[in-house]
């Protein structure tokens, strides 16, 4: 199974892969699933015509809810768009069968005409391979992390069980719990407290929100430290920070 992505440059296209398919005696058919967008189809079906490629081909292209929209749809990323007749699933589909190719009516018979394909060549069965067996007695695993342990009838954090830190009754905070956790160890009351302080300063106020992003942006341009400024001030508004319904 070879995964060539979907966007508008790729390493390899369809009629890479196919070709050297094409050559390998141990390959008898081929499944090609492509979609919506796109034009690499056709160099498929040029091959299959010309006679480069003899092997069968069983193939479909998704997308063909698009022609049920009003306007273009875009389906999941960069090359998932048709931009002509030529680029919708529906018509390179048709194009495909017409080819020679074979191209189930719908999706859902997709597995029928793979059947119906392999069936039809006649191939020997392919031995199906030992599996493992599960042995009866099976070895206890413990697995450490260097976040927690365990090993024991509680999970702990640096060697402080989870409940010791989990509940408010424990006099323990999140920044007890992020010094065991990343630190490895119990910090004394004034770090974690300020380290619970810089969560809630900064929680919602990082470097992406669109003052800061445009004030940065500004300064790296070669402006001043007054434009800069007055540029991320400008950006502030009734939705700042990511607020929804104004209630910055």
């Amino acid at each position: 199974c070879i995964a060539i992505g979907g966007d508008r440059f790729v390493g390899s296209v369809f009629i890479d892969n196919l070709l050297r398919m094409q050559e390998n005696p141990d390959v008898k058919y081929m499944i090609l699933l492509g979609e919506v967008g796109g034009t690499e189809e056709y160099k498929v079906i040029e091959a299959v015509k010309s006679g480069k490629i003899t092997k069968p081909i069983i193939a479909w292209c998704i997308g063909t809810i698009a022609k049920y929209y009003d306007s273009g749809v875009q389906f999941g990323h960069a090359g998932a768009s048709a931009n002509g007749e030529m680029e919708t699933a529906e018509y390179k589909n048709n194009a495909m069968k017409e080819a020679g190719i074979h191209v189930p009516d719908t999706f859902n018979d997709l597995p029928a005409k793979i059947k119906e394909v392999y069936e039809s060549l006649n191939l020997s069965e392919i031995p199906e391979s030992d599996i493992n067996t599960v042995p009866k007695v099976r070895r206890p695993k413990q697995f450490i992390c260097t976040i927690s342990d365990d090993r024991g009838e509680e999970a702990t954090y640096a060697g402080f069980p989870i409940s010791s830190v989990a509940t408010p009754d424990t006099g323990k905070g999140i920044g007890d719990v992020i010094s065991l956790l990343w630190f490895k160890k119990q910090y004394p009351k004034w770090a974690t407290e300020f380290i619970e302080t810089v969560i809630k300063t900064v929680a919602d106020h990082g470097p992406a929100v669109s003052g800061a992003h445009n004030a940065k942006v500004t300064a790296r341009a070669g402006k001043s430290v007054v434009e800069a400024l007055v540029t991320g001030l400008l950006t502030i508004g009734p939705r700042f920070g990511g607020a929804i319904d104004g209630a910055a």
